[in-house]
Formats: structure tokens, sequence, C-alpha cells
């Protein structure tokens, strides 16, 4: 709880233990190079507050991050290992200009990551992204299951 405050606010972080995604990383993000030595504060709050909302349809699991002034360039989606959607990026800071006194800087730069495992009925092969007005929009359609048959069990 101590970090949540230096971190961002809001009811979930990359330090929130009781978010799935914190337990549910292929790698150790702590050892992959994520948290390595050349991040600094503020690329750890661009990790931190990268949220993303992920919704289950009858049709596909739709992931959708708010990426406020970043184009599709700046934005790299991918499909690791056979299950782990990776959603990545990094948001530049303004260059200062000598004829320029800024009063305040609030809004995040840096690198983002996040990683989801995806379940079993997600069709990787068929992964759609797309953003429009500032929000990442991931569709991975889900693959048809068949039905479960019911057998009897005779008992002896």
């Amino acid at each position: 709880m101590a970090l949540t405050p230096f971190f961002g606010s809001g009811r979930s972080s990359i330090f929130d233990p009781f978010e799935p995604s914190f337990w549910d990383h292929p790698v150790d993000p702590w050892s992959s190079g994520l948290f390595g030595k050349n991040l600094g504060k503020d690329d750890v709050q661009a990790v931190a507050s990268t949220r993303i909302d992920w919704v289950e349809t009858p049709e596909a699991h739709v992931f959708k991050a708010d990426l406020p002034g970043l184009q599709k360039e700046d934005v790299k989606v991918t499909v690791e290992g056979d299950r782990t959607l990776q959603i990545s990026g990094e948001r530049t800071r303004e260059e200062e200009k000598k004829t320029e006194t800024w009063h305040r800087v609030e809004r995040s730069h840096g690198k983002f990551l996040r990683r989801f495992r995806l379940p079993h009925n997600a069709n990787v092969e068929s992964v759609n992204a797309k953003v429009e007005n500032g929000v990442l929009t991931v569709t991975v359609p889900k693959t048809q299951q068949p039905e479960r048959e019911v057998r009897v069990v005779n008992i002896d």
C-alpha cells in the first residue's frame, strides 16, 4: 500500500497484488529488464499508470487502453509464445526550448508495457488492433470450442 501514492493514484497499478495480471507474467518483470537500472521514476510511473480494460464478449476478448497523443507508430502489439498478449510503446517528452518557461509538467512520458495471459479459447492468429481518437482497441477473437459430450458412467 505504501507504493500506491508514489506510483499513481487509482484502484489498480502494476504493484496491485489483487490485479490478476500482476501475478500472470510469463517472465519475472523484476528480472526481465522492465524494472532495470535504466528506468527512472518517470518511466516507472508511465508503466504503472497505463490502464487497460479487458472485456470478454461472446465473440472475442477486447482490450482497450487510453493512449492520448500517441499515434499507431508509437505503440506495438505482439503475441508472444502461444498465448501472451503484449502491449508496449513510448510517449516521448516534449523538448524544452530556450525561449519557453515551463511552469508545470504533469503529463506522463516514458515507456509502457503490459502483458496479459490469454485464455485457451483465444484465437491468437486473428488478433486485430486499431487506434482511434487516442484509444487503442485490441480484439482477440475466440475459437469455437466443441461442446463437451456428456457420457453416462455405469455404476457396478
